[in-house]
């Protein structure tokens, strides 16, 4: 089978953790920044690091941009730089491209381009860390959609320690799917209805958004 080929243009921290996180999973991955520092501390990474200025179409061709599967504009502060590289990458026919917008009037001028999927990584971030800080018990989560997500839960109440799946009949009660128990460094994928749950277990939920919430502040202590 063909590995998905990725290139990421621009090495700040939102590029760099999207490179590492790709490798780690098998991809093949190009890195394409003008800092020859940033470029080296990545050559022993990606698949290919290569120094150069994303601006010049003649680089972008250089380097074959239209063949690669997936394409990351990571590029950080320089909004007028990552709307033009945006564009030529478009304009030069890649499939899929993601790229980071520094705030919501910048994200209307990547979605008018074209973009498969925009990022905001402070803003993202910054609300998954206020969700958590709020809730005692949703120790992470992640989006699926405006309305659903996925959410890991930690079992430190009274109303869920010892008892098992089928006796809080999550489905009817709570209208959520328990995906996996997360038991020290042991995963329990698809777990039994029979499945006792232990003080200090993480419960990974899916569900609408509302019911995912509204579970973690009926179990509160």
């Amino acid at each position: 089978m063909t590995k998905e080929t990725f290139a990421i243009i621009g090495l700040g921290r939102f590029g760099g953790s999207v490179c590492e996180t790709l490798v780690q999973g098998g991809a093949e991955v190009l890195v394409l920044d003008k800092s020859e520092a940033r470029i080296n501390s990545y050559k022993e990474i990606a698949t290919q690091a290569i120094i150069g200025d994303a601006q010049d179409e003649n680089t972008l061709k250089s380097i074959g941009i239209r063949n690669f599967d997936h394409v990351i504009v990571a590029i950080g502060e320089d909004i007028q730089a990552s709307i033009l590289v945006t564009l030529m990458v478009k304009e030069l026919g890649v499939k899929q491209v993601t790229a980071k917008a520094q705030n919501k009037y910048h994200a209307k001028v990547l979605k008018k381009l074209g973009v498969d999927k925009v990022v905001h990584p402070e803003k993202e971030m910054g609300i998954r860390i206020g969700k958590s800080l709020l809730s005692q018990n949703m120790l992470d989560y992640l989006d699926l959609s405006p309305n659903v997500l996925i959410a890991e839960i930690k079992v430190s109440s009274q109303k869920l320690v010892g008892r098992t799946l089928i006796e809080l009949n999550f489905r009817n009660r709570y209208h959520l799917n328990v995906i996996a128990v997360k038991r020290q460094d042991e995963i329990i994928i698809s777990p039994q209805a029979a499945q006792e749950l232990q003080f200090d277990d993480s419960l990974l939920v899916v569900g609408k958004t509302k019911d995912v919430e509204h579970f973690s502040s009926v179990i509160a202590d």
